[in-house]
């Protein structure tokens, strides 16, 4: 199913696609429609009701606007607006990578709506302080071939971005592959085949946003357990920077999972899945 035919939530100048899949308790996950129903099991829809919302960064934009229109207590607010149209008592709520700061504020804000929260491959804070401390994870491991293939592969880049610099937030992701993928040879186009973007979003929202955005402030009011799954072989956001803050939260469960990369519910579906349902009580 393309986008354009999806269900779509209607919201102040935007079309925000959804795509529901599976049966059980709701969970939302924030993110492109096309991209994130790939990186899900298929088994895990038979515990869960899968629905998968595109935030305004993969919307249609029906209106001009500005950077106003990508705050983050306007993207938290349109998922509230889903929930209410879906009329979802309590959700489980997902976040991967950047997104998962959106489902956390989402937390924040309307914990009596959430009965839990999952946050993947993300780092406490996006910080120059955190990328050089990735940076370097990166540099003392011992892996010469991946240094190497992402080398190559960034040097590719911006004669790609420059071809087609409306896909440069796309081509970033993809050209950063030896970095993100357990796999360092892995091919990811696959996972962004049809996925659109608004390019004023992702520079507003990741570029400046989550530069400065503190995930303790208000996290007093993050009651929901949180289920915290990270990827060993994740140069981006490497496990051990949640060190100086996991303790700030009221349940959190952390899982490393060993192969996987910024991934890990593609890159080691059983292991996830499993790790996930024992979590939420689906199975024991």
């Amino acid at each position: 199913m393309s986008t354009h035919d999806q269900p779509s939530l209607h919201v102040a100048g935007f079309d925000l696609p959804y795509l529901i899949e599976g049966t059980g308790r709701p969970v939302i996950v924030i993110g492109d429609t096309n991209y994130y129903p790939r990186t899900f099991s298929a088994a895990l829809r038979q515990h869960l009701q899968m629905i998968f919302m595109s935030h305004r960064g993969f919307g249609r934009a029906t209106a001009p606007f500005t950077s106003a229109d990508f705050e983050l207590d306007v993207l938290v607010d349109d998922i509230e607006a889903l929930r209410q149209h879906l009329n979802l008592a309590q959700v489980i709520i997902v976040g991967h990578s950047g997104h998962g700061y959106i489902a956390l504020e989402y937390a924040k804000k309307y914990p009596q709506h959430v009965s839990h929260v999952v946050l993947l491959a993300l780092s406490p804070d996006s910080t120059f302080a955190s990328f050089q401390t990735a940076d370097q994870y990166l540099e003392e491991s011992v892996c010469p071939e991946r240094k190497t293939a992402l080398a190559e592969s960034l040097n590719r880049l911006p004669a790609a971005i420059e071809a087609q610099p409306e896909r440069a937030f796309i081509l970033r992701m993809l050209h950063s592959g030896p970095r993100i993928w357990y796999d360092y040879t892995y091919d990811a186009s696959h996972l962004w085949e049809g996925v659109e973007i608004i390019p004023a979003m992702f520079d507003y929202v990741w570029g400046t946003l989550f530069r400065t955005l503190d995930i303790t402030t208000g996290l007093e009011s993050v009651t929901p357990p949180v289920f915290l799954g990270l990827g060993r072989y994740d140069y981006w956001n490497p496990p051990h920077l949640w060190e100086r803050c996991r303790g700030q939260f009221h349940d959190l469960r952390m899982r490393v999972f060993e192969r996987s990369g910024h991934t890990p519910q593609l890159e080691e579906q059983a292991a996830f899945d499993r790790e996930l349902l024992r979590w939420l009580g689906e199975i024991e």
